[in-house]
Formats: structure tokens, sequence, C-alpha cells
């Protein structure tokens, strides 16, 4: 999904959304701080920091650390 849909469905929602990853995890993006995050199912936050990276097979987001599945 592009920022613009993830930030209006964390906004829509009190600042949380959540979204499920092509392997079925759930990821939420919080709104924390002036900053999009993303956190995995065992706490671990990422912040993004390049957002809306257009590629052939749908929108990339650059994050500052590693996300793990549970």
């Amino acid at each position: 999904h592009p920022s613009s849909q993830l930030v209006a469905a964390a906004r829509s929602h009190g600042g949380h959304s959540t979204l499920k990853t092509v392997q079925g995890e759930e990821l939420t993006v919080e709104l924390k701080d002036g900053k999009v995050w993303v956190v995995d199912a065992k706490g671990g936050k990422s912040a993004v920091t390049t957002a809306d990276v257009m590629q052939s097979n749908g929108v990339v987001h650059v994050i500052d650390s590693v996300l793990m599945p549970k």
C-alpha cells in the first residue's frame, strides 16, 4: 500500500492500523513522534525512512531495522 493509505488507515483507527504480510504475519502501522512505525508480531519496531519506492510488483517502504516473524 502507498504510505498515504497506511497513514490514513492508522489515523482513522486512533493512530494504529494492522496489515498482513505475504506470509500471513500481522504487522501494525503506528503513527508516533511524527514518524510512521512498523511493529512486528514480537513487538519489534522499525521507522519508515523512505516511503513509496515504486517497483514493478508493488510499492516498497525502507525501514531502519530488521523485523522478524513469529
